[in-house]
């Protein structure tokens, strides 16, 4: 008889729920995060299990990796779109691992997308150096902020990078303002340093595969955001639409309207993180250095907020990039921004 197990994973342990086809209880256990427990309790039923359903938000690479090398077909549950119903008086992991086996069995079964083995490595890699840019960001901007605050004087980022202790002491008369600004210049080299570094590791493990190359092409995407955009959309194909492709970079609307009238917006944060910080910064540059993409900013920018202009333009970047991998053709600045 066909059995179907779904497995409601936990930081230090785990809750499995087997139920056959017809919906009844087969067996069902918690069992502390060991490959090896898992594996025992699926043992018995082996012959029959059709597939295994796990859903976690953070940390189920190995879980997933040992129980498919175990011999099982292993799905990711989309844990947001598995929701139970929501006036059920009473529930708990039991109730949520059998939730899972039952949308298998009933083939409803949400699932997420699994990147590839070889390349979740440097994925993750990439996501610390993407995180570490944020912040060495951050403190720039609060070192610029103190600057201008205290001196009145306006200052570039760049400038501030150039920036040593004798120097921020020779710009402030102030001893206590300038000691705030010194002590946080020796973070921000440390976060270069850290930046540079992952850069070369990636370089040196990763290449852009044959059909991201195009993505070279592309105004504001170097080499970096190129392999962050390749290690985040993994395989074009798997998005219909550009449009598709657009909302899973958190780059398309999320209002809910009724008769021309806003009733509500959606779950703005539904989407991939990574390839929206990627697209914006991507924008960033583009809009530096491509004379079409700054009059394209520049239009919209007119109409509109400033940060309504960057995702705009972000936006639009994201969907020239769906066209450019999906028909191999080189990006045309002219055709996109005309």
């Amino acid at each position: 008889m066909k059995m179907y197990c779904g497995i409601d994973l936990h930081s230090n342990n785990s809750y499995l729920a087997i139920l056959n086809r017809d919906l009844e209880d087969v067996a069902c256990r918690r069992v502390p995060n060991r490959l090896d427990c898992v594996l025992d309790f699926l043992e018995p039923y082996r012959e029959d299990l059709v597939t295994v359903a796990v859903e976690s938000t953070y940390n189920w690479y190995w879980l997933r990796d040992g129980v498919k090398d175990a011999g099982y077909d292993v799905r990711l549950v989309a844990t947001n779109k598995a929701c139970r119903f929501s006036d059920m008086k009473y529930t708990d992991d039991r109730h949520d691992a059998r939730w899972i086996a039952k949308l298998q069995a009933l083939g409803i079964l949400p699932e997420g997308y699994i990147a590839p083995r070889a390349e979740r490595a440097v994925r993750d890699l990439l996501r610390r150096r993407a995180f570490m840019v944020q912040k060495r960001t951050a403190h720039l901007l609060s070192l610029r902020t103190l600057f201008e605050r205290s001196t009145g004087q306006r200052v570039t980022v760049q400038t501030i990078q150039d920036w040593n202790s004798a120097a921020v002491h020779r710009l402030i008369d102030d001893p206590v303002v300038a000691s705030s600004l010194a002590v946080m210049l020796p973070v921000v080299e440390a976060f270069n340093t850290q930046i540079d570094s992952v850069e070369k590791m990636v370089l040196k493990k990763m290449k852009l595969r044959d059909e991201y190359q195009l993505l070279n092409t592309v105004s504001g995407i170097g080499k970096i955001l190129a392999l962050t955009i390749m290690c985040e959309t993994i395989n074009i194909e798997r998005f219909p639409k550009a449009g598709n492709y657009v909302s899973y970079c958190r780059l398309a609307k999320t209002e809910h309207t009724s008769n021309k009238k806003k009733k509500g917006a959606g779950n703005r944060k539904n989407g991939n993180r990574y390839l929206s910080w990627a697209y914006s910064e991507a924008a960033q540059h583009a809009r530096r250095w491509d004379p079409l993409v700054s009059r394209y900013f520049a239009r919209k920018n007119s109409r509109s907020h400033q940060m309504v202009a960057k995702r705009a333009l972000a936006a639009k970047i994201a969907r020239a990039c769906y066209y450019v991998l999906r028909d191999q053709q080189p990006f045309d600045s002219s055709r996109t921004f005309h």
